[in-house]
C-alpha cells in the first residue's frame, strides 16, 4: 500500500508554485524584459550586465544559476539540470568574449530556454528530488563558480599583459 501512495505522489504533476514563478521572475529580468525601441526585439538585463567586463558576465551567470536551485526544489531529474548547467556555461564562457559574447547572449537567452525546461517538466509526472540530486546540483554550481573566477582571472591577465604592452 505504501508503495503504491509513493507511486501515485510521483505521478501528480507538481504545483507552479513560488519556485516556479521566481524562475520566471528571474528569466524574464534576464532575458527578456525591455523592448528594443522601435522594433519586436526583446532584451533582459542578461547582455546588458555583460557589457561590464569580466564581472558582469559572471553575475549574470551566477543570477542564472539560481534557476538550477529552484529547479532542483520542483523535482527535475539530473539530465535536466546537466541540461540547464550546460546552457549556463555556454552563455557565461561565450559572454566574457567582448561584444561578441554579449549578442550571444542576446540571441541564446538561456535564461529562457532554462525556464521553459522547468515549466515543462512541471506539467508532466514527476519523481521525488533525492539527496544525490542536490549533491549534483550543488556540484555543478561550484564548477562554475570554479569556471567563473578563472574566467575572471584569465580577463584580469588578458588586461594586465595589453596594459603591460601599450605601457
Amino acid at each position: 500500500m505504501a508503495h503504491a501512495s509513493r507511486t501515485a505522489e510521483r505521478s501528480k504533476p507538481p504545483a507552479q508554485g513560488p519556485y516556479v514563478q521566481a524562475a520566471r521572475l528571474i528569466a524574464t529580468l534576464l532575458d527578456s524584459s525591455f523592448t528594443l525601441p522601435g522594433t519586436s526585439l526583446r532584451i533582459g538585463l542578461d547582455p546588458l550586465i555583460g557589457l561590464i567586463p569580466g564581472f558582469g558576465d559572471t553575475l549574470a551567470g551566477l543570477l542564472g544559476a539560481s534557476l538550477l536551485f529552484l529547479g532542483a526544489h520542483v523535482g527535475l531529474p539530473r539530465i535536466v539540470l546537466a541540461r540547464m548547467s550546460l546552457n549556463v556555461f555556454l552563455n557565461t564562457a561565450i559572454g566574457v568574449i567582448p561584444g561578441i559574447g554579449d549578442l550571444f547572449s542576446f540571441w541564446f537567452k538561456s535564461n529562457l530556454k532554462n525556464l521553459a525546461l522547468i515549466e515543462r517538466y512541471t506539467t508532466e509526472p514527476r519523481r521525488v528530488s533525492t539527496t544525490t540530486d542536490w549533491i549534483f546540483v550543488i556540484g555543478m554550481v561550484l564548477l562554475m563558480v570554479a569556471l567563473f573566477v578563472l574566467l575572471i582571472l584569465g580577463t584580469l591577465w588578458l588586461v594586465r599583459r595589453a596594459w603591460d604592452f601599450v605601457a
